[in-house]
């Protein structure tokens, strides 16, 4: 597939705009008018706000609808590798990434109608996602927020079929705030007066506490995990129940026990809209999702023949201590079943808690290789990158790139072929995927 087209538009919108977020919905509200408020008239919206796990929840939504021969649209941010991933664009036997021509003409038309007003590239961006999810006929449509809720461009839908609140924990606090219960709160602020919610998983009660208390008072139809749904491993399988009852269901395609909470808020969320899976379906979708970059495997590729021979690979971009920990824990579960020795491969933005990142791999990581990440402008220099490793309690090198690390610990290693976590930020994951020669598609 080729980029240009829409690069070039991006590119061109890059030197006219600010890079970053701006929170407000007056300038995306303002654009939308001119287009002729394409958010209007979209098919049922399944909205998805949290600071982990909006992407999994956002695949597994996807997964359920399509077995269920549902046309549906798919809005996630960022991308890993192409501008392209962030809209699939419904088509008979799955989504497909919008043609460069069709995403180009798109972003051009936006722009146009903008007339040259302050704006962010991503608020246009988001416009963009209204216009094609508009104009090309679907049966669903699943929106990812950017950042935040409240004040984030996606939360122009007056009326969604449902809105699913996934896992909230510190994440951007220079953005959302310092306390759980603020950035709660502005999660909260997708939930429309009326319209359905699912709360997926809560690691805070405080959290949990203030989408509940948002929920009431908007008298919004509620299921929360743990309460209304779940799901929990049995006999190697994975059940889901609800008010329904029960469904026994093979294990999910994506690895890690977190990824139950994320399949059965999904589950929920489908059904808060109004569309029925059977059980059938729900077998099809757990074993047919996928989602790059999130404990995703890799099997093959350029980087992938640098490992020391046998050498199991998994890439990660989870970003915050909320992500560390599940990720340390997905990869615990792995030591269970195949012991291997385990290395990170990390790269890291900024604005993160590097130290807190690191620490949940405490104990479980022999050694860190910290590199630049090449794709983002706030990449943690990797010697500074090293010192927060080191800070959390792990042994920690710099080295210059991922092939170099992998190169050296081949040169390096003996023993039992090891288990690498390559991962820290989304941006680093799309240079990994990028440089492997194994975009998503």
């Amino acid at each position: 597939m080729t980029t240009l087209a829409a690069d070039r538009e991006i590119e061109h919108l890059m030197t006219l705009h600010p890079k970053g977020f701006d929170l407000s919905l007056d300038r995306i509200t303002r654009l939308l008018e001119r287009l002729g408020s394409p958010q209007d008239r979209l098919p049922p919206v399944i909205h998805i706000a949290g600071t982990n796990g909006k992407g999994s929840c956002a695949a597994f939504s996807r997964a359920l609808l399509e077995a269920a021969g549902h046309l549906v649209h798919v809005h996630t941010s960022p991308h890993l590798v192409n501008w392209h991933e962030r809209y699939r664009l419904a088509a008979e036997g799955g989504g497909k990434l919008v043609d460069d021509d069709v995403f180009a003409e798109a972003i051009a038309r936006v722009a146009k109608a903008n007339q040259g007003q302050k704006i962010t590239v991503f608020e246009i961006l988001t416009a963009v996602t209204f216009i094609l999810f508009s104009e090309h006929p679907a049966e669903a449509a699943i929106i990812e927020v950017g950042l935040g809720g409240r004040f984030d461009a996606t939360n122009v839908v007056e009326r969604p079929a449902v809105s699913v609140i996934m896992p909230v924990s510190l994440d951007h606090e220079a953005y959302l705030g310092d306390r759980v219960e603020v950035i709660a709160a502005e999660k909260a602020g997708i939930m429309k007066r009326g319209c359905p919610v699912v709360i997926g998983a809560q690691e805070s009660e405080t959290a949990l506490e203030v989408l509940i208390e948002t929920a009431e008072r908007l008298d919004c139809p509620t299921v929360v995990y743990g309460q209304d749904f779940l799901a929990f491993e049995e006999n190697g399988r994975m059940v889901y129940q609800d008010e329904d009852g029960l469904m026994d269901l093979p294990l999910p395609r994506l690895p890690g026990r977190h990824q139950f909470a994320n399949a059965a808020a999904a589950i929920a969320a489908v059904k808060a809209a109004g569309f029925e899976i059977g059980h059938r379906a729900a077998e099809r979708a757990m074993a047919n999702v996928a989602w790059p970059a999130r404990m995703q495997k890799l099997t093959q590729g350029r980087l992938v023949d640098l490992a020391p021979k046998g050498a199991e690979i998994w890439l990660d971009g989870g970003h915050n201590p909320g992500a560390g920990v599940v990720i340390a824990e997905a990869l615990a579960e792995q030591e269970e079943k195949n012991p291997r020795p385990l290395i990170l491969i990390s790269g890291m933005i900024n604005t993160k808690d590097q130290s807190g990142y690191f620490s949940a791999f405490k104990g479980l990581a022999r050694h860190v290789y910290t590199v630049p990440v090449s794709k983002s402008d706030a990449g943690v220099p990797n010697d500074e990158l090293a010192l927060r490793a080191t800070d959390a309690g792990l042994s920690a090198e710099p080295v210059g790139s991922i092939a170099n690390a992998l190169m050296l610990l081949r040169d390096s290693w003996d023993g039992p072929a090891p288990r690498i976590l390559i991962g820290g930020s989304l941006y680093f994951a799309g240079a990994v995927l990028d440089e492997n020669g194994t975009p998503p598609t």
